[in-house]
């Protein structure tokens, strides 16, 4: 099976790390090059896009697509790790709130939001990641980031202290930490309970298989997709055969010796394809001498 290239999406149950997830299909298809596009925390279940053989080439870009997220948030309580399994550091009575209370509290955090990273996160400083630190008792200052939540919902009040909220956000956004500064906000603190996401991109819930269903060739070649479908939104451009040792070896591609150049545009990324119409790399339009080229951002072969 060395030559399945390409993304699945696996859904990632409760309890394994990502990198779990990654040694299991690696066994079950017999392939070394594997690996995922964004860690799910092991207590955290739901999808996991898993890259396959030369797709493991845009686990870069994987990881730049936008998030969704279910998540519990239990109110009254703040841990170190800002969730459920952290040791409990500050505790309070919860108020009596109503619906209207608990939207109004996380509309707040709706579009710009300034979150710190949980010390418990594998961001470095100083070279060291700062769950290695919070390990050995130490804290750190961490500067806040700029994240985005594109749409924050009460889906479900489950009690007084319990409730559910999805969450749909950009890369980077630890929903822990968003659960833990909801609490600081209604004043009795407040860490994540549970969390599922529910989809990344365009891979949903809905869409994934469970590892033990990759040993089914049929399953298999009807979940995965092929690593240029990722890049849909990106134009096509089709290079003769006189051009195509130029694209194999990336070099710089002139727009004169492309067919459809009056789609091309300075600054963006393109599809390339051969003479063949396989998909090759990815290039990127910048100015140069006074005319626009084309240069590789990414070969993708």
């Amino acid at each position: 099976m060395s030559d399945i290239n390409g993304i699945i999406n696996i859904y990632k149950e409760k309890g394994c790390t990502s990198h779990d997830v990654v040694m299991k299909v690696r066994k079950a298809l017999n392939i070394k090059k594997v690996g995922h596009a964004g860690t799910l925390d092991p207590d955290a279940e739901g999808v996991l896009t898993i890259c396959i053989g030369k797709a493991t080439k845009a686990i870069e870009y994987m990881t730049e697509k936008d998030k969704e997220y279910v998540a519990t948030v239990k109110l009254g309580i703040a841990t170190d790790t800002q969730d459920i399994t952290g040791k409990v550091i500050d505790e309070h009575e919860v108020p009596k709130l109503d619906e209207c209370d608990l939207e109004n509290t996380i509309n707040k955090f709706t579009l710009g939001y300034e979150q710190v990273p949980p010390m418990y996160s594998a961001i470095k400083i100083n070279g060291r990641k700062l769950y290695e630190l919070a390990r050995e008792g130490k804290e750190v200052e961490r500067e806040a980031r700029s994240v985005y939540i594109t749409e924050i919902e009460l889906t479900k009040i489950i009690t007084n202290d319990e409730f559910e909220i999805r969450v749909s956000c950009s890369k980077g956004t630890y929903i822990r930490t968003l659960c833990h500064d909801i609490g600081k906000v209604i004043g009795c603190g407040a860490c994540m309970k549970t969390l599922i996401r529910t989809r990344v991109g365009k891979f949903t819930l809905e869409d994934c298989i469970k590892i033990d269903q990759l040993t089914d060739n049929n399953i298999l070649s009807e979940k995965l997709i092929i690593v240029e479908n990722i890049f849909e939104n990106y134009g096509k451009i089709y290079i003769n055969e006189a051009s195509e040792k130029t694209l194999l070896n990336g070099g710089k591609l002139y727009l004169k010796n492309i067919q459809n150049n009056d789609i091309i545009k300075e600054n963006t990324i393109y599809r390339i394809y051969d003479a063949n119409n396989e998909f090759v790399a990815l290039y990127r339009c910048v100015y140069e001498n006074n005319e626009n080229v084309l240069k590789v951002e990414k070969m993708m072969r």
